[in-house]
């Protein structure tokens, strides 16, 4: 069993011990989505795959906040927001810019990239990083455009 995971089953029983409802209930949601890939692929999920699970969860949580924030639904983007708060607990720590922009400048040589028409290539073997798709997103584009 993943040490994600584990750690998540653990906290969840404090959280009911401690009669924490939202923290009970935020993992509960995340150890459904944990089962759900479980039985649909009859797998049991490696650390790589509760960090993708948890990457996705993330930001559709995001998705979602930026749409209550947007329509003036201060107490769903309130609860959305900490859910976020919560799922960030158990991703690996984000690269600092100037990690991400070493990275990037790394497997932009790799993969021979030389324009901003090249950034699918990039993108497909960026994707593993530990960084928000958007913040990769931009960034490779800033750097692409440069050449």
């Amino acid at each position: 069993m993943s040490k994600i995971k584990e750690r998540i089953n653990t906290d969840l029983k404090i959280a009911m011990k401690n009669g924490d409802t939202f923290k009970r209930d935020a993992l509960r949601m995340l150890n459904s989505a944990f089962k759900q890939v479980e039985v649909d692929k009859r797998i049991v999920l490696s650390d790589e795959d509760v960090i993708r699970i948890l990457k996705s969860a993330y930001k559709q949580r995001e998705d979602a906040a930026n749409a209550y924030k947007a329509a003036g639904r201060d107490d769903l983007y309130a609860q959305e927001s900490g859910e976020m708060a919560l799922i960030l607990e158990y991703l690996p720590a984000q690269l600092s810019d100037e990690d991400l922009q070493k990275e990037l400048i790394s497997l932009i040589k790799k993969c021979g990239a030389t324009s901003p028409k090249d950034m699918g290539k990039v993108m497909a073997v960026a994707k593993d990083l530990n960084a928000d798709g958007r913040r990769i997103s931009t960034k490779l584009k800033e750097l692409l455009e440069a050449l």
